[in-house]
């Protein structure tokens, strides 16, 4: 799907695609959501530009992600999406600046544009130029990664909180284990979130860094300063986001640890009863041959003898066991 936008009246509005062609005026924003072939032409023949192929937007290295073609910029990231659905994952999206015109690649739809959309509608101010639209839209993701962050740390804070409650309590085992797995599976999900949101901020970091080194073409002097102050911003972010990913994993092998020594625990209860069990089963299968010759088996004492010799057996372990300090 293609969708142009322009400025009208200060505001963003989407105007006609079939209106965009080599002789017409460029339109300020060009926006393709999985493109047709037909699409891609059109738009190539307005721009006179190639557009990256999907094949050609996974590919990881740096000289195939961020280059410049004539007056063009070619940028590719991958962007998180999907956080409040729960399906998380990343999505390369590709910005095409020159100077009149921002062509947008991609096949999934991050928040942060839909967001980006409707704040331009109501006003357009600070969007008037295709490298305003292409910094805004930055920024607007920028924005939307704090905010998932700050959820993330949240979260985290809540996980950990319910788990080491959980372990200081004398509720059930199996409520405990309830506990301990649900903050296992949201752990994991939150250094999924982390992990990806992170991968988000490095190649926005590289994006702002190419257009320092090479956006003098297409990034007009009064946006300059805000290229710094979106890298310094992804800085921050990033760190950030290490933190989270840093403060997870603790998270996660204090989790680990404390289901260890809850199953620590049980074993330990079945090999103390095991050993406990040890003496009184020897001498009831002593007692249980079937030889001929056995004087106590007509002793009249024997039977009740035998119970309390298999009883004292039994209590002698776990005395000591106790004044050892492991009951």
């Amino acid at each position: 799907m293609l969708t142009a936008y322009s400025i009208e009246d200060g505001r963003m509005v989407a105007i006609d695609p079939d209106s965009i062609g080599a002789d017409a005026p460029p339109a300020l924003w060009m926006d393709l959501l999985n493109p047709t072939s037909q699409e891609e032409a059109h738009v190539e023949a307005a721009l006179r530009l190639e557009i990256p192929t999907r094949e050609e937007m996974q590919e990881i290295e740096v000289s195939s992600r961020l280059y410049r073609e004539e007056n063009a910029l070619f940028m590719t990231a991958p962007f998180l999406y999907g956080v409040d659905t729960g399906e998380v994952a990343s999505t390369a999206i590709t910005f095409v600046l020159t100077k009149d015109t921002l062509l947008t690649v991609r096949y999934a739809t991050p928040k942060a544009f839909g967001v980006f959309v409707a704040r331009t509608a109501r006003s357009a101010a600070q969007v008037g130029t295709a490298d305003a639209v292409a910094l805004g839209l930055i920024e607007q993701v920028v924005d939307r990664l704090a905010d998932i962050l700050e959820r993330v740390g949240a979260d985290m804070d809540r996980t950990s909180q319910a788990a080491f409650k959980a372990a200081k309590s004398t509720q059930r085992a199996s409520a405990k284990d309830a506990v301990l797995k649900d903050a296992l599976i949201a752990l994991g999900q939150v250094g999924e979130l982390t992990a990806r949101a992170s991968e988000t901020l490095v190649g926005l970091q590289r994006i702002m860094s190419f257009l320092a080194a090479e956006g003098d073409a297409v990034i007009r002097k009064e946006n300059r300063s805000r290229v710094k102050t979106i890298a310094r911003d992804l800085r921050s972010l990033s760190e950030h986001g290490t933190f989270l990913n840093d403060k997870a994993t603790f998270l996660l092998d204090a989790v680990l640890g404390i289901i260890n020594i809850e199953q620590t625990a049980i074993i330990k209860t079945f090999s103390v009863v095991s050993v406990a069990l040890m003496p009184p089963t020897l001498i009831a299968s002593v007692y249980g041959m079937n030889f001929e010759f056995m004087p106590e088996l007509k002793w009249g004492l024997g039977y009740p003898l035998a119970i309390v010799v298999m009883i004292v057996s039994a209590v002698l372990p776990l005395l000591y066991f106790r004044r050892k300090g492991w009951l």
